[in-house]
């Protein structure tokens, strides 16, 4: 659901797999079939790996064409994680070994990931990087892993980087010390003052390990209205609409809150109390309104429903199945059709144990077999 609400929104690329972990292997087979289909538009679906040759072999058979993968490249993790097992110069060669191998197996895209790259010595760096747009790299990742660059560093390094070496540069960054979309925002303006596309990892909500990543929302809206970004294009047209839409269903899909003052879709981002701020904002909501709430898909006053409501699930019949499915537009041909959607609907609340959204239903009675997979396990 996640990849249809960023396929509507016009975002790039998703990275939806782990494709080496064989659990994830019916999910990725109905993912690309979803892709095949043209229903999820021109969506990049971005498998991820470390880079070593074992991990690249058990990923080329699922069929994922446009891969990432990451090894670390600070002396910090060199010495401390692989614990000598790696030098750097084995680091730079297992890299290479893997992005040769993937390229030989048919990847599309390649991007190979530098993590911790902002404690990765600038020199180093810039030789890992060589090394990799030598193997094959489409993109480099510069991960800072650990939140630790500041927006003016981050700048710098990544327009160095990008001068040096002359491929895009994509920006992975944490938010352990509250920067993490500030990062993202000047690193991208490094490499692109730097000669070089610029692609910026998000999450959706932030949410991800420890504080969490950069935010999709926050980097979007910060791209589009912050002071002097007017030179910098999002080469993506980019739907706001969606916005809300996809920042609840995550939040509930996950089970966890959207805090208040999330930019944009927070409760509390446009609600004014103190006098001064109510007063102007009542006179005119540009006196403290960056943007419109509108913009991105949001109501002035949510709906909620009320009275009966008959509801859809692991314990429904087909009578309420019928209803639920009539109020969405959604009929179906004959009783052993709405049978077999109807099973599709009590194995997925089973699964979930929250009951179904209306456009979890749509693309369940739009995609039976793809959705059969999504919900099987094979051991």
């Amino acid at each position: 659901m996640v990849n249809f609400y960023l396929t509507e929104m016009g975002i790039h690329q998703s990275e939806f797999s782990f494709p080496y972990v064989k659990h994830e292997r019916n999910y990725i087979q109905a993912n690309l079939e979803l892709q095949e289909m043209g229903a999820l538009g021109s969506l990049v679906l971005e498998g991820w790996c470390r880079a070593i040759v074992a991990d690249v072999a058990e990923s080329l058979p699922t069929g994922v064409r446009d891969l990432n993968i990451s090894i670390s490249t600070s002396d910090q993790m060199i010495l401390h994680k692989f614990r000598g097992k790696l030098s750097r110069e084995r680091v730079i060669e297992e890299m290479v070994e893997a992005a040769s191998y993937a390229r030989k197996g048919g990847v599309r895209t390649l991007g190979v990931n530098a993590e911790d790259a902002s404690r990765t010595e600038m020199g180093y760096l810039i030789e890992f990087a060589q090394a990799a747009k030598e193997a094959g790299a489409d993109r480099i990742r510069y991960c800072d892993t650990l939140g630790y660059d500041t927006p003016m560093s981050i700048y710098q390094r990544v327009k160095t980087l990008a001068e040096k070496i002359r491929i895009p540069v994509e920006l992975h960054c944490h938010n352990d010390l509250g920067m993490a979309v500030a990062n993202s925002v000047a690193g991208a303006q490094g490499a692109i003052d730097g000669g070089v596309d610029a692609y910026i990892n998000t999450s959706v909500n932030g949410v991800g390990e420890r504080a969490g990543q950069a935010d999709l929302l926050s980097c979007i809206l910060a791209l589009k209205l912050a002071r002097e970004m007017e030179s910098y294009e999002i080469g993506d047209p980019i739907d706001l609409q969606v916005a809300n839409k996809l920042a609840k269903y995550v939040s509930y899909a996950f089970g966890i809150p959207i805090p208040i003052n999330q930019p944009g879709v927070g409760a509390n981002v446009f609600a004014h109390e103190a006098g001064i701020h109510a007063d102007g904002a009542l006179k005119d909501r540009r006196n403290y309104e960056l943007f419109d709430y509108e913009i991105l898909g949001l109501e002035e006053e949510e709906r909620v429903l009320t009275g009966r409501v008959i509801t859809t699930g692991e314990f429904g019949g087909l009578a309420g199945f019928r209803h639920v499915y009539n109020s969405l537009g959604i009929t179906f041909s004959s009783d052993e059709e709405a049978q077999r959607i109807l099973e599709l609907v009590q194995l997925a609340n089973a699964h979930t144990q929250k009951p179904l959204t209306p456009d979890e239903l749509r693309f369940i009675a739009n995609y039976p077999e793809q959705a059969r997979k999504i919900l099987t396990l094979t051991p």
